[in-house]
This record gives C-alpha cells, sequence and structure tokens, in this order.
C-alpha cells in the first residue's frame, strides 16, 4: 500500500517554495551560530568591534555553508520519491519513472521554523513592547521657587518615572544641586524602555505633597533636540515647582 499525500505536495511551485524556506533558514543557522561562536571565543568585547565583525565579516561564511547544508537537507530528507504509475501512453515494458513528493514531517518542521521566526521578527521589530532605540534616557529638571532651600541629602529626595504599568526610581548624579538664576533647582535622569502613551514624573520632598506632570512623549518617541518648555505639576500647588525634560537616546 502506497502512502498518500496531499496534492499540494506534489506541486512544483510548493517544492520550490518549501526548496527557497529550507535553504534560507539553513543560511540563518549557520549565519547565526558562526557569529555567536566568535564572540563566544573572543570574550568580553567594550566596544562591541568584535561583534560587528563577528556578525558582518564572518558570519557570512556560516551564511554560506548553511546555505549548502540548507539545499543538501531539502533534497535528501525533504524530497520522498517513489515509483510512479506508467501513462496510457507508455509501454508496459518501460522502466518505472520516480515522482518526487515533499516529505510531510519535512514540510511542517519547516513551515512551522519559518513561521515562528516570523513571528518573532513582527513581535520585536514591530509590535514589541520596547521601544525601539532601545533604552533611553529621560533628563530630569525641577525648578524650586526662589527661597526655597534644597534637602541636604539624597535620600530626601525622590522622584518616580511612571511607564505603561511599571514605576523606574530616577537616579541623581554628583551634582544634583543646581540653581537657576536665584532658583534651586534638582538634576535626575531615568531609563525608558517601553512603548506606551501613558508616562508621568512625580517628585516628592520633605514636608511638600507629592507632584506630578504628565510627560507628553509619543509612545515610540525619537529623542528630542532640546528640552521641553517649563511647566508646573498638574494638581494645583502652592509651591509651583516647574519640571521640564528632553529624550536621549543612550546608543
Amino acid at each position: 500500500m502506497h502512502q498518500t499525500y496531499p496534492a499540494d505536495l506534489a506541486s512544483p511551485h510548493m517544492r520550490f517554495i518549501l526548496g527557497l524556506l529550507s535553504a534560507l533558514l539553513g543560511m540563518l543557522a549557520g549565519w547565526s551560530a558562526l557569529a555567536a561562536l566568535v564572540i563566544m571565543l573572543a570574550g568580553p568585547d567594550r566596544d562591541g568591534g568584535i561583534a560587528m565583525g563577528a556578525v558582518f565579516n564572518i558570519g557570512p561564511i556560516g551564511g554560506v555553508a548553511g546555505l549548502i547544508a540548507g539545499i543538501w537537507l531539502f533534497m535528501r530528507f525533504g524530497l520522498v520519491r517513489r515509483a510512479a504509475l506508467p501513462s496510457a501512453a507508455e509501454s508496459a515494458d518501460a522502466p518505472p519513472r520516480q515522482a518526487a513528493r515533499l516529505s510531510y514531517p519535512f514540510a511542517v518542521t519547516v513551515l512551522c521554523v519559518a513561521a515562528s521566526l516570523a513571528w518573532w521578527a513582527w513581535y520585536e521589530l514591530i509590535r514589541s513592547p520596547n521601544l525601539s532605540h532601545g533604552f533611553m534616557t529621560l533628563e530630569l529638571q525641577f525648578r524650586l521657587p526662589a527661597g526655597m532651600t534644597l534637602p541636604d541629602k539624597e535620600e530626601d529626595v525622590r522622584i518616580e518615572v511612571e511607564e505603561a504599568q511599571g514605576y523606574a526610581t530616577a537616579l541623581l548624579p554628583a551634582n544634583w544641586r543646581a540653581h537657576d538664576g536665584d532658583r534651586p533647582a534638582i538634576i535626575a535622569s531615568a531609563s525608558l524602555m517601553y512603548k506606551t502613551r501613558h508616562r508621568a514624573v512625580s517628585l516628592t520632598l520633605p514636608g511638600i505633597p507629592t507632584q506630578s506632570w504628565p510627560v507628553d512623549l509619543p509612545s515610540d518617541p525619537d529623542p528630542t533636540p532640546g528640552y521641553s518648555p517649563w511647566r508646573v505639576a498638574s494638581e494645583p500647588s502652592p509651591t509651583k515647582i516647574e519640571m521640564h525634560f528632553r529624550l536621549s537616546a543612550d546608543r
């Protein structure tokens, strides 16, 4: 009894598509595997030069080897050859012809791998929750009213950045105590990483109610050319502390 296959698996177009996918997947696997091996053997790379060379200079060698391996795997395991029944025009004594069909398990495996990689690329490059620029630095400056005293300790200053459903505590640099004319100021920064339209900054100082400001940035923002205008807190406050920000890419 002969094993039956779906009719599409005998189509030349389907064989071409599966063969092409097998070759491309082999090229991708060989390229990334060789590049990853070089990076692993080279050890730490501070400036990224080794990684760039491994991906763009050495990786293509693995890509060529993987391409050849993918074609060989397709020819070796992807095609099933069996004797075809002679047609009415052929003699019964004619040698049997070999009909090539796609291997159903091989076709399913290749399609599943290709679909998984396509979904991963779609998620990471288009629908990823992470910013396209990677981690970005939100630089903050708070301007206090004239005559107001700055806290002496960093622990007395709490600045939180709300991003999507999470919170991050802003970091204060060594020169976090500053002045803008006769007004004391606080300098801080925080990292942004998620695509979201909801971002807010809150500032808590000793003896002063927590104040918050919305951060009006696009969901997936680009670096800003400069600081935003000064703005007061969203909730009315007698202190009228002002805040402005700018956004820069970490890379």
